[in-house]
This record gives structure tokens, C-alpha cells and sequence, in this order.
């Protein structure tokens, strides 16, 4: 598995950054379905976390679709999990191509000397600028008139 790193500084809970890269591995495909996870023990060890913290990530993980937890073989990354959620014959090149945009912003990101939060912290303020912005074509919501009152007002 590819190598996880928490930070016991960061403001981030470690539950919450073990969870967050396995989610990102399965959604880049580094993860595949069925592949499983290392034990909650073993991963604790090796990160220098207590057992709960690996194991509240785990728990996370499953309730959002992402791993099931089976008694003899562990906890594995589910079937369905990096199944792309439309479907369609041009969704998975769609996606494919997304992917590799995604990997060439990280690399131009990189060369351009910023780290991983300043990158982080930009898609999240493109995020929240499209939240705000109406998407092309939609309905905007138009203000009635008073009963009584002039047109255009």
C-alpha cells in the first residue's frame, strides 16, 4: 500500500487525515476494490497512533461506502467503491481525463513552490467561488410582485 503520513501538529484530527488519503487513494485507484487494508494494529504501529484513532478511520471510511469490515479477512476496500457514480460508455474516459488534469495541476503546483495546504486551500476557494456562481443555464429564482404594485418593481 502506498505509504500513509499523519501530522500530530496539524490543526487536522489524525483520524481525519488517515481517512482522508485512504478515501483519496480509492478514488485515484491506488486502492483497488477487494485489496485490503493493513490491520488497525499493524497501521497504528507503523504511523505511531494509537489502535482507536486507525480504527475510528476505518469506521469512517465504512460508513461513507468506501471499505467493508470483514470478520476473517479484515477491512477491504469495496466493490463498488471507486465505481464512478454516473455511468455511461464516456463517464470512466471522462473521469480518466479528469484524473490526469488533477495530476498535472499537483505537478505545475509543486513546481511553482507551493505545498500541499496552499494547493488545498486554492480548489477549496475555486470550490466555494463556484458554489456562489450559478452554473450556466440555471433557474434563478425571480422576485414576485406585491399584489398591487407596479411592474418592474
Amino acid at each position: 500500500m502506498t505509504e500513509l503520513r499523519v501530522d500530530l501538529t496539524a490543526a487536522t484530527p489524525v483520524y481525519e487525515q488517515i481517512r482522508s488519503q485512504l478515501a483519496a487513494l480509492v478514488a485515484v485507484g491506488a486502492l483497488r476494490p477487494g485489496e485490503r487494508l493493513p490491520a488497525s494494529r499493524d497501521l497504528a504501529r507503523d504511523l505511531g497512533v494509537a489502535v482507536g484513532t486507525v480504527q475510528r478511520a476505518y469506521r469512517e471510511l465504512e460508513a461513507a461506502g468506501v471499505v467493508h469490515a470483514r470478520r476473517r479477512t479484515g477491512t477491504v476496500v469495496a466493490g463498488d467503491a471507486a465505481r464512478p457514480p454516473r455511468s455511461g460508455p464516456d463517464h470512466t474516459a471522462d473521469r480518466v481525463d479528469l484524473l490526469a488534469d488533477v495530476r498535472a495541476l499537483v505537478a505545475r503546483a509543486r513546481a511553482e513552490g507551493l505545498d500541499d495546504g496552499e494547493l488545498l486551500l486554492l480548489v477549496r476557494g475555486a470550490q466555494a467561488e463556484l458554489r456562489r456562481r450559478p452554473s450556466p443555464g440555471a433557474v434563478r429564482p425571480v422576485a414576485r410582485a406585491r399584489p398591487g404594485s407596479p411592474p418592474g418593481r
